[in-house]
């Protein structure tokens, strides 16, 4: 029985040496013989990398399409045909598709919009409006762009910020703070907007008697007058400020 098994073993041990010779030696021998090949993987070279590689393996290189793209740089290969791995004929072409690097877009001229055009012409154009600076104007009227950060008509990477100066008008003119205390947050922020001015810092207080968001102080004062574009500092009374009728009745 002993015998038997050992001689099992034996046959299934050359089988399987058979099976290896065959899949490792044999077949590529086969095929190579045959002028069939794999396509080599070259997803990720550069260009130039690829063809010396695909050329020693006797494929002819075409360069197809150049795309966009923001995750591989200028020049790699992003694409290929016929994929890699897959048999085909020695000296078949390989088109190949090439990054052409992050999108490239043109930045508009902003100069005499208002704020909010300025931001929806930089989001058509793939780009991101950044921060914003007052300075007196006597050629743009009040809340008008009158210079950015990047010249109009410059190419540049697709996501890009891109700052502004926004006009004071002209040196004389002031602007009178609205009457602020009393008022819910969102409206005194409406109020400030309209004028052309902006909120500064909130800071948050305890008030029992006060609905949450009621503006308690502000500076500068109702009244004072100031340049387009200052900020006027809030104190708010803090979200859960009032006690519900229910509780100060107990």
């Amino acid at each position: 029985t002993s015998q038997r098994v050992k001689k099992v073993y034996l046959v299934l041990s050359l089988l399987v040496i058979l099976l290896l010779v065959c899949d490792n030696i044999f077949m590529p021998w086969l095929v190579t013989s045959a002028g069939i090949v794999k396509v080599p993987n070259v997803i990720g070279l550069q260009f130039d990398r690829a063809q010396i590689v695909l050329d020693s393996a006797n494929f002819q290189v075409r360069k197809g399409d150049v795309r966009p793209d923001s995750h591989h740089p200028e020049g790699t290969v992003i694409g290929q045909v016929p994929n890699s791995g897959a048999q085909v004929r020695t000296g078949r072409r390989v088109y190949l598709t090439l990054s052409g690097g992050e999108p490239i877009v043109q930045v508009p001229s902003l100069k005499g919009r208002s704020l909010r055009d300025a931001k929806f012409a930089l989001e058509r154009a793939g780009l991101i409006l950044g921060g914003s600076s007052y300075e007196p104007s006597s050629g743009f009227p009040p809340g008008t762009i009158i210079d950015q950060g990047v010249a109009a008509g410059m190419k540049i990477r697709k996501g890009t910020v891109v700052s502004v100066v926004i006009s004071q008008g002209k040196e004389t003119d002031r602007i009178s703070i609205p009457a602020l205390v009393g008022k819910i947050l969102p409206e005194a922020e409406k109020l400030l907007t309209q004028r052309g001015l902006k909120v500064g810092n909130i800071t948050y207080q305890e008030n029992l008697e006060l609905l949450p968001n009621t503006i308690l102080e502000q500076y500068p004062r109702s009244g004072e007058l100031v340049s387009l574009g200052q900020p006027v500092d809030l104190f708010v009374v803090q979200t859960g400020g009032k006690r519900p009728k229910e509780v100060m009745e107990n």
